[in-house]
């Protein structure tokens, strides 16, 4: 299964291509379009607001969220709310992270999940994406699209797991910065020790800058 790599001049342009992919597919979709984003860079949501997009055709899902208050700047939800346009807010369907119960509230995100047109990913130094952490049980979920992580920097999570991803018409990770560099690498290469390289999907893309790009 190829793993397709663009490599754009810097971290904005970088962000400028995924948004016009994104962009480009909701145009084209005949039916709703179901967009799930993950911890998404200013840049992205900067170039998401400048984008021709028919929100009023598109669901936004969340890729995963951490367990914190309404508000929080370690939510996921924050950020999207503040940086997404007024037409896409409202299209969007948070994670459900503050209710108690969280398993079960896992299970009906699940429930309510549409067949997922396109996934954005980021790509962490360690190697995870969405919230598929090292060593986390989370990892090993086959029998649910939706599950709860353990403590990672004092805070659980929410996460679509690799049955969900997998099921997703076309996953497109956007990578930045020299950090990611020797992550990146590794999900290139299909290393399975790392989370992010053992996701199963014909249809994979991967928009770098060049500091995060191994070189040649």
């Amino acid at each position: 299964m190829t793993l397709h790599l663009e490599v754009a001049p810097d971290a904005e342009e970088a962000a400028r291509r995924v948004a016009a992919l994104i962009a480009e597919r909701a145009r084209a979709a005949r039916r709703l379009f179901a967009l799930a984003l993950s911890r998404t860079p200013p840049a992205l949501l900067a170039a998401l607001a400048a984008e021709s997009i028919p929100w009023e055709r598109v669901r936004i899902l969340q890729v995963d969220e951490r367990v914190a208050p309404a508000g929080h700047a370690d939510r996921n939800l924050t950020a999207l709310l503040a940086g997404l346009p007024p037409a896409a807010r409202f299209r969007l369907a948070p994670m459900p992270v503050e209710e108690s119960d969280l398993e079960a509230a896992a299970a009906r995100y699940a429930a309510g999940l549409p067949p997922l047109d396109l996934v954005h990913l980021g790509l962490g130094a360690d190697g995870h994406t969405a919230s598929l952490l090292p060593g986390d049980p989370v990892l090993e979920v086959r029998d649910r699209l939706v599950a709860v992580t353990g403590e990672h920097g004092g805070r659980r999570r929410m996460t679509l797991t690799y049955p969900a991803l997998e099921a997703a018409g076309e996953l497109v990770w956007l990578v930045t910065g020299e950090e990611k560099r020797p992550a990146l690498a590794r999900l290139l290469a299909g290393d399975p020790s790392i989370a992010a390289a053992r996701i199963r999907h014909p249809r994979r893309l991967v928009v770098a800058d060049r500091e995060a790009a191994p070189s040649p």
